[in-house]
């Protein structure tokens, strides 16, 4: 669960990955970050909600990395078994933090698996959980972010400028990727108060001020770029 761009919280968010703001003056326009990996999709099924996906095996006895999107990293081990993107039906045993900065970043154990082979066939497999169990939000400024997945981008004018297909994060908050109306290679936009001014959800829509060169292609390299 997420709250609203620049809206006060009462405690941290309790599922889905949480609203980490920038701050607005630290960004006039966002791009994917060179060789950033993407993030994993949004459940195919709108009945499920995204907590987190397995990444590479730790150690030799069944131990696995995993990307947690519950607000509270940790509380992804509190939901019992979870839709596994695999057909299975997955719990943890046991989560711990996994050394380093990220606090997203966990060292788990699933039940069942206990070797290395094991731990190997979970790379990339996400975990979800059933819409229903998450229970409706109570403050009208509370949102899963997958809620904001299919919206309609417009400007202050009321035009469209295009529709909302992700919401990645890749270390330094949530941005919204956005296709363009008019077609073309999607954007990406910071999800911060000053450039998402107002979130509609009963009407499907959000407002942005986006910078004018939200959709331009990048400029050339230099030439002696090596990359």
């Amino acid at each position: 669960m997420a709250r609203r761009p620049g809206s006060s919280s009462r405690g941290p968010a309790r599922f889905d990955r949480p609203a980490d703001r920038l701050a607005p003056e630290a960004v006039t326009s966002a791009r994917k970050p060179p060789g950033a990996k993407p993030p994993p999709p949004a459940s195919p099924d709108p009945g499920l909600v995204l907590l987190g996906e397995f990444g590479r095996p730790h150690g030799l006895h069944g131990e696995v990395r995993l990307k947690s999107f519950t607000g509270e990293p940790l509380a992804i081990a509190g939901y019992g078994p979870l839709h596994a993107s695999d057909g299975r039906f997955l719990e943890l045993a046991s989560v711990r933090p996994a050394s380093g900065g990220s606090p997203d970043l966990l060292i788990v154990r699933v039940k069942g698996v206990d070797d290395r082979s094991g731990a190997e066939a979970l790379n990339r497999v996400t975990l979800s959980i059933a819409r229903e169990r998450l229970g409706e939000v109570e403050d009208e400024d509370e949102f899963f972010l997958t809620d904001l997945i299919g919206l309609t981008v417009e400007d202050g004018a009321g035009v469209a400028i295009g529709t909302i297909v992700a919401v990645p994060n890749f270390g330094g908050g949530d941005l919204l990727e956005i296709r363009p109306a008019a077609g073309g290679p999607t954007a990406l936009l910071p999800f911060t108060k000053a450039f998402v001014p107002t979130l509609d959800l009963a009407g499907g829509k959000v407002v942005a001020d986006p910078p004018d060169d939200l959709f331009a292609p990048p400029g050339p390299k230099p030439a002696d770029d090596p990359g």
